[in-house]
């Protein structure tokens, strides 16, 4: 090793953040300038600091402010998970995560979404409701405004609602939520809402919720057997991952 530089030891699960021809690689090195923070080189090397746990030199816990010095070697964990946070978490997704946010809201989690926001937008709405923003884009989650962000994994909704709930374990409470706007669903009489009601809906079911902030109205109709299946998979999901921790 050049001792002129610091080596960084990278945590399997932030590899694929490196560039391609660099992720076997059990070290990284990169060069001391006297200025730059840990934090920094972390980053110039492609890493989200929100993807961020301990990093440790020579045995001792350092912060991202931490100034490196030449011939220091530096562990980089991935952020712990589940990940704690001081409150229950909320979400905001960026433009490209809709069908994520739908399942989110679905299964009762506070998830806002707008499919025009841009970036200096979103960071202004996640610090003013202390929403975690969620995104695949590693400029937006290495703005410095922003309080606290996450990158999702994944290409598909299915990993990625996975990954989510993963991470940051939170509370479900499915049907509670209004997938289109966030809202809350209260429970509503048949006889309020029947006039809106299409003939086939009417006859056939007799449960019904409206959404407090829009008014959309909801019953477990002939679509929701795919609803049902993601609900209940990601309850038997948790189930599985508690028995894990308590066995």
């Amino acid at each position: 090793m050049d001792e002129t530089d610091i080596h960084l030891r990278i945590a399997p699960e932030l590899r694929f953040f490196l560039p391609s021809g660099r992720r076997h690689d059990d070290w990284q090195q990169a060069p001391v300038d006297g200025t730059s923070s840990l934090g920094h080189v972390v980053e110039s090397l492609g890493i989200p600091l929100t993807e961020v746990g301990p990093m440790t030199v020579g045995g001792s816990g350092v912060g991202p402010s931490y100034q490196p010095r030449p011939g220091d070697a530096v562990d980089v964990a991935p952020v712990p998970r589940p990940q704690p946070l001081a409150e229950e978490p909320r979400f905001l997704l960026d433009v490209h995560l809709g069908t994520l946010a739908r399942r989110l809201r679905l299964l009762g989690i506070d998830t806002a979404y707008h499919n025009d926001m841009d970036d200096p937008s979103l960071v202004v709405q996640a610090n003013a409701e202390r929403r975690v923003l969620l995104t695949q884009d590693r400029g937006l989650l290495r703005r410095r405004a922003l309080w606290l962000g996450a990158y999702v994994r994944g290409t598909k909704a299915e990993s990625q609602l996975e990954d989510l709930l993963d991470r940051f374990a939170p509370p479900l409470r499915p049907w509670t939520r209004c997938t289109s706007c966030n809202g809350e669903l209260t429970q509503v009489a048949k006889s309020e809402v029947a006039p809106s009601l299409p003939d086939g809906t009417r006859r056939g079911y007799d449960a019904y919720g409206r959404c407090r902030e829009c008014g959309q109205v909801y019953w477990r109709g002939a679509h929701s057997g795919h609803l049902e299946e993601i609900v209940q998979s990601c309850l038997d999901r948790r189930t599985h991952l508690s028995s894990s921790e308590l066995g």
